[in-house]
């Protein structure tokens, strides 16, 4: 008799049909996988029609968000608010997350690889790096297999930072920063993030990595060189950061969103998207925009607005 064919390990991946964990899923069915997702937006275009199951997260429903995960070899997490606005909170995230974590312990989840920030700090009084501390906390006193992976900042197709300083810079005389714009990050691409997350799902040691890409900007240096990639060189001007923030607020009630925060401002201000780590991914920023080029920024791409639409997809370059 033929032998029976192996069948495909259970992965569940939170946001699937969103960014990052779109990416991830990609190369979970590529590899083979059974994939499942668990999203707040069952509704939304699915890129991957019946080969990805969708389920709610039912965070008030522990029962059911277990019975979700029973029998999955991995959970990727990628589930976070950027900001807190109407029913989004960094508080009502930590709290839903918490959740998530029991219920994958008590489905038997061999393995968690979840998504946190460079730097988080339990005594940062910025929410949402204190926010992600506490869930590294909680992550590693569960007991779980774990893999906390902590990205400074992504870019790829459905970027929102990158792809709206390139909306700016097509549109104004100049673009303002705050401060002297001399705090650094750097950017990892984010199907270079989904290969890292699923090389840490198959492992089995406790590991805390910095998800960082292989150049190093300062602020002010990323926007001059997305403005020389995309052909739109503009005066880099250093304002207080609280004009600098009108400006963006301007920008954001003009389109419906919420451009920049007070927070994401201060996080950069005070280097915590920086870290002394070596890199974990390999695509160069600056090769990536510039096969980009001519989409980058071209539409302006607006947080409230995936929020709000919850059946398409998320728009590309």
């Amino acid at each position: 008799m033929p032998a029976a064919m192996p069948v495909p390990e259970l992965h569940v991946v939170t946001g699937a049909f969103g960014y990052s964990g779109r990416y991830i899923t990609a190369r979970l069915l590529e590899a083979g996988h059974q994939v499942r997702t668990l999203t707040n937006s069952p509704e939304r275009e699915n890129p991957f029609g019946d080969a990805v199951e969708a389920r709610p997260f039912d965070f008030d429903q522990p029962a059911r968000l277990a019975e979700s995960m029973r029998g999955a070899a991995v959970l990727y997490n990628t589930y976070w608010v950027r900001f807190t606005h109407g029913e989004f909170s960094h508080a009502g995230a930590v709290e839903n997350t918490l959740k998530l974590f029991a219920a994958a312990r008590a489905a038997g989840v061999r393995r968690v690889v979840h998504v946190s920030i460079t730097n988080p700090s339990e005594v940062s009084p910025l929410p949402y790096f204190a926010g992600k501390a506490r869930l590294e906390r909680a992550l590693i006193e569960s007991r779980l297999s774990h893999a906390i992976l902590r990205p400074a900042a992504l870019f790829g197709a459905e970027d929102i930072l990158i792809n709206n300083i390139a909306w700016c810079l097509r549109r104004f005389p100049f673009f303002a920063v705050f401060s002297d714009g001399q705090y650094r990050l750097q950017p990892i691409y984010v199907d270079d993030f989904a290969a890292l997350a699923i090389e840490e799902g198959r492992g089995t040691q406790n590991r805390i990595v910095d998800a960082i890409g292989p150049e190093t900007f300062t602020y002010r240096e990323l926007v001059k060189c997305i403005g020389e990639i995309i052909g739109k060189r503009r005066p880099v001007i250093s304002l207080p950061p609280v004009l600098a923030y009108s400006c963006g607020w301007l920008i954001g009630r003009f389109m419906g969103d919420v451009t920049v925060t007070h927070d994401e401002i201060q996080g950069l201000m005070q280097g915590l998207l920086y870290t002394a780590s070596p890199p974990a991914g390999q695509t160069r920023f600056t090769e990536w925009a510039k096969q980009h080029a001519a989409t980058l920024g071209v539409r302006y791409a607006s947080e409230l607005a995936r929020r709000r639409n919850r059946r398409e997809a998320y728009e590309r370059l």
